[in-house]
């Protein structure tokens, strides 16, 4: 399985599958992780496989080596799929993070949503068209060679599997690539990016119910016992794809909610003070303003710094009338300044850009309008109002 992050995937899409473990190199410039869970997986396909080669070729012990070669192969195919996500998310210009290969799969992380529904389809398709490509010459390369032989076999698992991640992977649900095939034709419809994300969400979610119920259809049809490894596969395949399209739904909320952020809506109240200030005389002033935060200025009323209120708190009363607010606050550098009118992407990438606590709000004039806070931003992008 694959998945995109933007983040797109070979499995689950979801925001991130690790981003810990060995990074095996940066092939076209996009750093590959290797997360510690494709451990598990590559030892139990080394096992199972295993076991299954030595009795198709009665290679010995040798066959456990072609079991892990073919385990190796195998997230090789999914790096190429997810290498192919990047690469057209690049050409259009969308930074990639990085790609996380993990135990059920892959995830490109892609850093920014595509613009139109067109690069959406086209970044979500290249990855299964890939593998299916490779399915087929893989197919085409397996036809002449004796099946029960080393190569024969690695060519057929491999020819079949690249056939089951682009299959599988064009299901349409979110979080798999066929869901942001599916968004973005809802998109297209609609013009609306949150209902294509909405309509992928719920089909992700009907197709976790589908694949978790799908191996007691044979046992409710003939009365027998369900297989249960196909039990526990279903089970697992079916709560990442719950999970993965749930975390979409919410992640398309939020999205929703992204025009209507605003850096003078949301700042809170704040007073302005010269560098000696007496902390006692601008604790004095804020609450006489009904301010939540104090700004310290510099001559012209450009901030320099920003009250730390535990720093200040730490203070004791009777001797806040001789500490200057210069020595419990935050130095924020230019960059750091928020224009009152910034909204929407522009304040979350310029808030992104430099990541911080609490930013200084200025109006057009440079003079302090407020103090914007980041959990602010987070709970109004949750639809809740600020504590």
């Amino acid at each position: 399985m694959t998945e995109s992050s933007d983040d797109t995937s070979t499995g689950p899409r979801g925001r991130s599958s690790g981003g810990q473990g060995l990074v095996l190199g940066r092939p076209f410039g996009v750093p590959v992780h290797l997360s510690a869970s494709w451990l598990i997986v590559a030892a139990l396909i080394t096992v199972v496989y295993g076991g299954i080669a030595q009795d198709r070729l009665a290679l010995g012990p040798g066959a456990y080596l072609l079991a892990f070669v073919f385990a190796v192969l195998l997230y090789a195919s999914v790096l190429v799929h997810e290498l192919a996500h990047a690469l057209v998310a690049r050409r259009y210009g969308l930074p990639v993070r990085r790609i996380v290969l993990y135990a059920l799969g892959g995830v490109s992380e892609i850093e920014r949503e595509a613009p139109t529904p067109g690069r959406e389809f086209w970044i979500a398709f290249a990855g299964p068209a890939l593998s299916l490509v490779l399915a087929g010459l893989g197919y085409l390369l397996w036809l002449p060679v004796d099946p029960l032989t080393v190569v024969g076999e690695l060519l057929l698992q491999l020819w079949v599997a690249n056939l089951l991640v682009g299959v599988f992977n064009l299901l349409p649900g979110l979080p798999l690539d066929g869901g942001r095939l599916l968004r973005a034709a809802v998109w297209r419809m609609t013009g609306r990016p949150y209902a294509g994300s909405v309509a992928a969400a719920w089909g992700g979610r009907v197709l976790a119910l589908a694949i978790v119920a799908l191996p007691l259809v044979p046992a409710l049809w003939s009365g027998a016992s369900p297989d249960p490894w196909a039990l526990v596969w279903g089970l697992v395949l079916g709560g990442f794809i719950w999970m993965g399209s749930t975390e979409a739904l919410g992640n398309a909320r939020m999205r929703a909610r992204v025009p209507g952020l605003r850096a003078g809506a949301l700042a809170r109240p704040a007073v302005a003070v010269a560098a000696d200030t007496p902390l006692a005389e601008a604790d004095r002033r804020a609450a006489g303003a009904g301010a939540d935060a104090i700004v310290v200025v510099d001559p012209e009323g450009a901030p320099v710094s920003i009250v730390h209120r535990a720093a200040a708190e730490a203070i004791p009363r009777e001797r806040r009338p001789w500490v200057p607010v210069s020595s419990v606050s935050r130095g924020v550098g230019r960059e750091a300044v928020v224009p009152a009118a910034l909204e929407g992407e522009e304040l979350l990438e310029a808030l992104s850009a430099h990541p911080l606590a609490e930013y200084p709000v200025v109006g057009l004039d440079g003079r302090v309008h407020g103090v914007l806070r980041s959990v602010d931003v987070n709970l109004a992008m949750r639809g809740r109002g600020a504590g």
